[in-house]
């Protein structure tokens, strides 16, 4: 018997249909290194907790690498597709030649800002000459960022302010012990010293306004269409942030349950409003160049990344372009 030719034309289509979708019907399986857990990288949180990954085809499996290098190493040798952590990492890697580039939005502002204790005398970045400052250990932005700060202000860091490097995180204990009038800090450590009568001095995020923080990164072989996928659940993931802040401090509860509920959203809603989380996948090129300009001043690159070639425009639009 002969099937008609309207049905064995369906017929074809759901059997072609099935034949190339299956992967994405299931959830696509992917892992994800971050470099630390953190608060920073809650876009990424929101996108997976409200199921946008999900509803992109994919299936993610959230690592904790320990550190920005070993999250893309992961990437590198391909034991994992995409990672998140700065910039800065990526473009060395690619410097030396290994096939990787930027593909999303994650951070978009220098997020460290500047303590003080209550009675400090704050007026201009000259005011800190002398004093002693808890920072994070290096590498890290939050420190090189201060670093760059005292030299553009005329000042050795080595010589005009007395630095207590600590681990990162633990810059609190310290400063809230006396140890130092001031510190450089991420959060949630700086509305933790806020909540105890502490009190902001600086903002990196505004002092520089849109600056490449954290990105996706992956391999630039990837296969195109896993990573659009990525690329457009972040991006759901942020209008999310954008649209809905109360959700947004609720999530960020639920993923930081051992932190004092009313620090976290403090310092999701210093975030909001400091720009630091992105209001789109996007990464501008004044964005990329400002963060690039540290790592050159700092030695760690030689020269500002092709842009062309390190930002993954071609899936970054595509995002932008969702309804």
């Amino acid at each position: 018997m002969r099937m008609p030719i309207r049905f064995l034309h369906a017929a074809v289509l759901c059997a072609a249909l099935t034949a190339v979708t299956p992967a994405f019907a299931e959830g696509k399986k992917i892992i994800a290194p971050q470099a630390f857990r953190s608060m920073l990288y809650l876009p990424f949180y929101v996108a997976m907790d409200e199921g946008f990954f999900t509803k992109q085809g994919l299936d993610v499996t959230k690592q904790t690498a320990g550190a920005p290098s070993v999250a893309l190493s992961a990437v590198i040798s391909k034991s994992a597709q995409f990672s998140i952590h700065g910039p800065e990492w990526a473009a060395i890697a690619a410097s030396k030649g290994a096939p990787v580039h930027a593909i999303a939005n994650a951070v978009n502002g220098a997020a460290v800002w500047i303590a003080a204790t209550p009675d400090f005398k704050f007026d201009s970045v000259k005011d800190l000459k002398g004093q002693k400052v808890v920072t994070g250990m290096m590498p890290t932005t939050s420190t090189s960022l201060f670093i760059k700060l005292l030299k553009e202000n005329g000042m050795d860091a080595k010589t005009d302010v007395e630095m207590t490097q600590v681990q990162i995180g633990t810059e609190p204990g310290p400063f809230l012990a006396k140890q130092a009038s001031v510190a450089v800090m991420y959060e949630p450590g700086l509305d933790q010293v806020v909540a105890k009568g502490m009190k902001v001095v600086l903002g990196f995020p505004k002092l520089y306004g849109p600056y490449a923080f954290s990105v996706v990164a992956a391999r630039a072989d990837e296969d195109p269409d896993t990573a659009g996928r990525v690329v457009k659940a972040m991006e759901m993931g942020i209008r999310f942030m954008q649209s809905h802040p109360a959700k947004t401090v609720a999530i960020a509860k639920k993923e930081f349950p051992n932190l004092d509920p009313a620090v976290v959203e403090a310092s999701v809603k210093r975030m909001l409003a400091d720009g630091v989380y992105p209001k789109s996948v996007d990464i501008t090129p004044d964005a990329l160049k400002i963060s690039m300009q540290t790592q050159i001043a700092l030695g760690n690159l030689k020269e500002q990344p092709d842009y062309k070639t390190f930002i993954a425009k071609d899936l970054i639009t595509p995002a932008l372009a969702m309804k």
